[in-house]
């Protein structure tokens, strides 16, 4: 079995879809009398081996499924994808403040890596926004909330399934807009980057690093919910209904399924960098690199985030996401090599004071 990484490969001892929570405590209770790892795994989306066990996998895809959704808050099942949470919030008029730019990810594996989205520099990342959580914890199923169980509370957001399984999770919900309008802004280099990003009033904001003839060059893409101006540099505008904007990389993935690419591994490098010194690292980097070493569809994301709650995320104060998503394309670097350039960036992070994202591809 893989993942989407698919640089790693591990069999289970034995994979269990439960559809519901006391199934996934009876899969527990059998992991720990076998003496296996048990392991939850929703879509499979993590990229160094995260979802994969020799052991007992627990595919949470069997526990799925959205209710109670009222102004403010909906619960949903851990195996519940976030394109799957908009389908039933939406017809209501409203959406998580947070939304991962991949759609088809579980509820249960996001929070569970912290899960990052363009608008995280006003709200943090999707674990700041939870309300309550059910969570199997020593062979039982047990809530917890900022003021119930408030230590496991911490423990099992961003804490990648080591710390209990979640089960279902209370979503907050906000007013989704209607429409959007999308503005490309084109930046000079990783300082005014994130200089425009920190000053920018728009609602979603992702910053990108595109390989050209003369290096590299540097935009950011600026989401506006409401009718505020566009911002000053905008060299392109486009209006969307807001399912479309936040299902904008379907598209793109479709065109990378039928061109193999999906397929491939993608040893994907992310790492937490302290504000004030990440233009100076991710510069340094990129100067160091080619396409031949990103690969034919890779892609460079720079996000800078508020920080929030979620104390197992590890992340400097005022962190920017510095993402480089390689895929090892036919001809391109090696997925050996681009492992040993992920190492030197996560050395090279850690060396200023940033930590690793631990859902990325970087051996330790």
């Amino acid at each position: 079995m893989r993942d989407f990484g698919g640089i790693v490969e591990r069999v289970p001892a034995r994979s269990v879809r439960p559809r519901s929570a006391d199934e996934v405590v009876e899969a527990l209770r059998e992991a720990r009398t076998r003496r296996l790892d048990a392991v939850p795994r929703g879509c499979g989306h993590s990229t160094f081996g995260q979802s994969l066990t020799n052991g007992i996998c627990l595919d949470m895809r069997g526990l799925a499924g959205v209710e109670d959704v009222a102004p403010g808050h909906a619960v949903a099942a851990a195996g519940t994808t976030w394109r799957e949470v908009l389908a039933a919030t939406l017809p209501h008029g409203l959406a998580p403040p947070v939304l991962t730019d991949f759609l088809d990810v579980t509820v249960g594996g996001t929070i569970s890596a912290g899960g990052v989205g363009g608008t995280s520099h006003l709200h943090g990342t999707q674990a700041d926004h939870l309300l309550a959580l059910d969570v199997v914890e020593d062979g039982r199923v047990v809530p917890c909330s900022p003021r119930v169980r408030p230590e496991l509370f911490g423990e099992v957001r961003g804490g990648l399934g080591r710390h209990g399984v979640i089960t279902s999770a209370t979503l907050r919900l906000v007013p989704a807009p209607e429409r959007v309008l999308t503005c490309t802004v084109p930046c000079r280099d990783a300082a005014d980057l994130l200089r425009l990003q920190d000053g920018l009033a728009a609602d979603d904001v992702s910053g990108q690093a595109k390989p050209s003839p003369d290096g590299w060059r540097y935009e950011i893409k600026a989401t506006l919910y409401g009718d505020g101006p566009v911002p000053p540099g905008t060299t392109g505008t486009e209006e969307l209904p807001f399912l479309a904007f936040a299902d904008r990389m379907r598209p793109d993935v479709e065109e990378l399924v039928a061109l193999g690419e999906w397929a491939r591994p993608h040893p994907w490098a992310m790492v937490f960098l302290p504000r004030e010194r990440a233009a100076d690292v991710i510069e340094t980097t990129l100067k160091g690199m080619t396409p031949h070493d990103l690969g034919l569809s890779g892609v460079v994301l720079v996000k800078a985030l508020r920080v929030g709650h979620v104390p197992m995320l590890a992340a400097p104060p005022e962190p920017v996401l510095f993402s480089v998503l390689k895929t090892a394309s036919p001809g391109c670097a090696s997925v050996s090599d681009m492992l040993a350039a992920n190492r030197a960036l996560l050395d090279r992070a850690r060396a200023v004071g940033g930590t690793g994202y631990r859902v990325g591809a970087i051996p330790d």
